[in-house]
């Protein structure tokens, strides 16, 4: 199937298997997702019935971490793994709090490209850009980046519900340090991850799913994700549920009372 770009080209996407990031969509109540993402959908909830609010908590937490790093004086963001559209986005949450903020998206999923001028509308004072690629070509992104971004200060990069879809020897710690080495003191990395150590039996069960479609998944423990944090200052309450951190920035999600969330998040500066 295909759909336009942003710049008029035709986009090819593959609607015969499932996809993750239009899975998320699914479970966030988007419409940008396909029979084959709904028929996986439905075979995830009926092993955990929560995962739709897991990722709304998911969401809400970059929501809040975005507008805790506005107000920490932060003006450039650079959110690799962007996702389908969801308002509200990261600038519209950064800009809402400083107009001039400067933005840069990254994703490497067609759809995303397809629907990537949604993410293209800020203020006039800010800057918005999108880059299409993997996030492991971190000096593509970098380059890319740079033109509205000026790496010589601080900014903060996110990686938002991305690095359990890239496993050790992918890249995965590596594509984190390379980021974070192009980073100024005074600059964030912000991490959401799932992992099994919640609900290791329903974790078990969808790796399996992910692995019979043919799809990479890497939920990972408390230390491992730690790892991604190396020589950084984890920020208060350091590395927590979705729902734990800092929940007096946002309101709460309806249902998060009742479940633990089935990821660990972060907030780290580069002193």
């Amino acid at each position: 199937m295909s759909e336009q770009g942003t710049g008029g080209e035709a986009v090819r996407i593959d609607t015969t298997r499932p996809h993750p990031a239009r899975m998320y969509d699914w479970f966030l109540g988007g419409k940008d997702n396909y029979p084959v993402d709904e028929a996986m959908g439905r075979q995830m909830l009926a092993v955990e019935p929560s995962i739709p609010v897991m990722a709304k908590i998911n969401r809400a937490f970059m929501q809040r971490s975005a507008r805790w790093l506005a107000k920490q004086g932060v003006r450039q963001f650079l959110d690799v793994g962007t996702g389908i559209p969801t308002e509200p986005n990261l600038h519209q949450i950064v800009q809402g709090v400083a107009p001039e903020s400067r933005v840069v998206y990254c994703d490497n999923d067609p759809i995303v490209l397809a629907h990537a001028e949604a993410l293209l509308r800020g203020t006039p004072e800010g800057a918005i850009d999108y880059v299409q690629a993997d996030a492991r070509e971190t000096d593509l992104i970098l380059e890319r980046a740079g033109k509205v971004l000026d790496f010589s200060r601080p900014a903060a990069v996110s990686l938002i519900a991305l690095l359990h879809f890239v496993k050790d020897e992918d890249g995965a710690y590596e594509l984190v340090e390379r980021l974070v080495r192009a980073l100024a003191p005074g600059s964030y990395l912000v991490i959401s991850h799932l992992t099994a150590d919640f609900h290791p039996d329903a974790a078990a069960k969808v790796d399996e799913m992910y692995r019979n479609n043919a799809l990479n998944l890497a939920p990972r423990s408390h230390d491992q994700f730690a790892r991604f944090f190396a020589g950084l200052e984890i920020v208060e309450p350091g590395i927590v549920a979705a729902e734990d951190w800092h929940p007096e920035l946002g309101e709460p999600v309806p249902g998060q009372e009742d479940i633990v969330s089935g990821g660990y998040v972060a907030v780290a500066r580069k002193a």
